[in-house]
């Protein structure tokens, strides 16, 4: 009788072993799936700052490497929370566009400076709260006529 017993949680132990891994892929998948701008433009109004992005430097990036946390830890429950924000924002009204908070702008500028951290060795970094105060439209709004742009929208 222990024989057989060692083998039924052997069992259960390759079965738990399968099932979390199969867990762990669909959520790396989902992860993934819902990072890029194809999945960003198709359910609110962001398809005009998709197609923004795509014409810009960052293009190759997805949105959340800009938009959501580097640590896995954080990234998962902001874009929970984002992304349940995003629906009701949905059901009850799509917006003309969807703006960041102070939270999200503190994560783009985080991720700003980690990617860009090399060439703002010698940037006054503390002048302005984020980048973006001077770096205005990026990467989005790259379109705006020549003749109507200011330096830092370059």
């Amino acid at each position: 009788m222990p024989n057989s017993d060692r083998h039924g949680r052997g069992g259960s132990v390759i079965l738990a072993f399968i099932a979390g891994a199969a867990v762990l892929l669909c959520a790396s998948y989902s992860v993934k799936a819902t990072d890029g701008p194809e999945f960003c433009a198709s359910c609110h109004a962001m398809g005009e700052q998709a197609w923004m992005h795509a014409q810009s430097v960052h293009g190759q990036f997805d949105c959340n490497e800009c938009h959501t946390p580097a640590a896995l830890g954080a990234k998962l429950p902001l874009k929970a929370k984002v992304g349940i924000k995003d629906i009701l924002a949905n059901v009850t009204g799509v917006p003309d566009a969807i703006h960041s908070s102070k939270e999200m702008k503190d994560i783009i500028q985080a991720n700003c400076r980690r990617c860009h951290l090399g060439s703002t060795m010698g940037v006054a970094m503390d002048v302005k709260p984020y980048c973006t105060s001077c770096h205005r439209t990026v990467p989005h709004n790259r379109m705006i006529p020549i003749d109507k742009r200011k330096a830092a929208d370059a």
